[in-house]
């Protein structure tokens, strides 16, 4: 069945592929963060532990809004972990590193996640995708502020 809400079948596309790679963006943070969840060791322990539980699953429930977006645009969303690997900007790590280091790779991921968001919003700017815009701006603000947290936790 033909869509017709407004905005085109081309920029639909285009910010669906924008939208899958955030989309892969976001579930490989969740993996990652849940992964340090269960890794995390030392003295901060409780803390990291705690908030990473927070994190991942703040992060579970991001993945199901944006793919669930893709879909209203009429586009499959990508659900593998091949996909999501292809897809990706955020690396996977090897071993478990130390509790720091676990901090710096997060507020990594989430930085990366916020440039994922932001380069979509051109073609959301011009199709006048409000919906998709106004999912940007939430998931930046959030990315933004556990990105801000988690470097606090850096600082001496």
């Amino acid at each position: 069945m033909k869509i017709d809400i407004g905005i085109t079948e081309t920029d639909r596309g285009q910010i669906a592929e924008g939208l899958s790679r955030l989309l892969a963006d976001t579930y490989t943070l969740y993996l990652k963060t849940h992964n340090f969840h269960w890794n995390v060791k030392g003295p901060m322990f409780q803390t990291l532990h705690l908030m990473f539980e927070t994190h991942y699953n703040e992060l579970a429930l991001a993945v199901d809004d944006i793919a669930e977006r893709i879909r209203t645009l009429g586009f499959p969303a990508p659900g593998t972990y091949k996909q999501f690997v292809e897809l990706s900007s955020i690396k996977e790590e090897d071993g478990v590193p130390e509790a720091k280091d676990m901090i710096r790779l997060l507020v990594e991921g989430h930085e990366a996640c916020v440039r994922t968001a932001r380069s979509i919003f051109p073609t959301c700017d011009e199709a006048h995708d409000e919906p998709t815009a106004d999912l940007l701006t939430q998931r930046m603000q959030t990315h933004e502020k556990t990105a801000w947290m988690l470097r606090s936790l850096l600082e001496s």
